[in-house]
């Protein structure tokens, strides 16, 4: 059952399109990405189905009405927004920026505290440690948790995302991918999400709408998108996304590739290459504990490793 809904959607800006003849559906509990470039109409298309703009043409209809027979009130209490720049209350402690939305909804204030606790628990910040934290003493990855708890403290039928993780370092911005699709599980809400990376839309979605110069070049799963991607800038964007994949790998893959020097910083196989390069800029050389047992990596065995990726990745392609 779709719960989004838009259809023949057009928004222009000085009478040039922006979002073009744009007709999407979005079902209940879906987990939805829209991908593209900068420029491509996906911002755009997120704030017309908030109503921070209006479509130029098209009708928008949220569960079954247009988006424009509802109170803006009620709309704003329905549909959870977050931002790049999170923008938390600096002088609201972190319980007090989650409570915003259902203290205007009238909670009382033990079911306030409940579903702070609940959320703070599920993103494994301690309701104890963390409820009375000013923003200021919480890290970045940890303000953009308390920016997404607040979206979805009211229990909100629909969650917008516009790029929330793409000013992240990688390690934080992998954690709340993470965190992101546990929460989706555990809430089975309608979430639409707007990223330019492909690998974060493959990660994340149930189905991905790829957008490029205000038109939707193609709508599907990942899988369907991966094997048969509607044209080559699609392709070009998967193609994008598996060299990025690359980065994903865990540290233990690595073995084959250690390096014969001697590692003070000890780390966990299970570190992501991504994770681990920040790691590998200060300190040289990591130490790495794995199941298989432990060794040594450095720059030049990232290097070869990647390097040997590539080659088996050209050799099944001629084959």
């Amino acid at each position: 059952m779709a719960l989004i809904s838009l259809e023949h959607v057009t928004k222009e800006y000085d009478g040039k399109p922006v979002v073009n003849d744009l007709s999407l559906k979005v079902d209940q509990g879906e987990l939805f990405v829209l991908v593209g470039t900068s420029g491509s109409g996906k911002t755009t298309t997120l704030k017309m189905i908030n109503r921070l703009v209006d479509p130029t043409s098209g009708v928008i209809e949220f569960a079954d009405k247009p988006l424009t027979s509802y109170k803006m009130r009620d709309l704003r209490w329905d549909l959870g927004y977050v931002l790049q720049q999170i923008a938390l209350f600096p002088t609201m402690t972190v319980a007090q920026n989650i409570a915003v939305i259902p203290e205007m909804k009238g909670w009382s204030r033990q079911k306030i505290r409940t579903a702070t606790d609940e959320l703070l628990t599920t993103v494994d910040l301690p309701p104890a440690e963390y409820r009375n934290r000013m923003p200021s003493e919480l890290s970045g990855g940890q303000q953009q948790r308390i920016g997404i708890l607040r979206a979805l403290a009211s229990r909100p039928k629909v969650v917008l995302m516009d790029e929330p993780f793409s000013a992240l370092d990688p390690i934080s911005r992998t954690q709340l991918q993470d965190m992101l699709l546990h929460l989706h599980r555990a809430l089975k809400n309608t979430v639409i999400f707007v990223t330019h990376d492909m690998a974060e839309a493959m990660k994340l979605g149930d189905r991905i709408g790829v957008m490029r110069g205000g038109k939707l070049l193609q709508v599907d799963t990942p899988e369907k998108i991966a094997t048969n991607p509607a044209n080559d800038f699609v392709a070009d964007l998967f193609k994008g996304a598996q060299a990025n994949q690359g980065l994903q790998v865990t540290l233990s893959q690595l073995a084959p590739f250690a390096a014969d020097v001697s590692a003070r910083h000890a780390v966990g196989g299970n570190l992501t290459l991504a994770e681990a390069l920040p790691l590998l800029d200060a300190h040289e050389a990591l130490h790495v504990n794995s199941e298989h047992g432990a060794f040594v990596v450095n720059t030049h065995s990232v290097v070869a490793y990647l390097a040997s990726a590539f080659v088996d990745q050209n050799t099944e392609t001629k084959e």
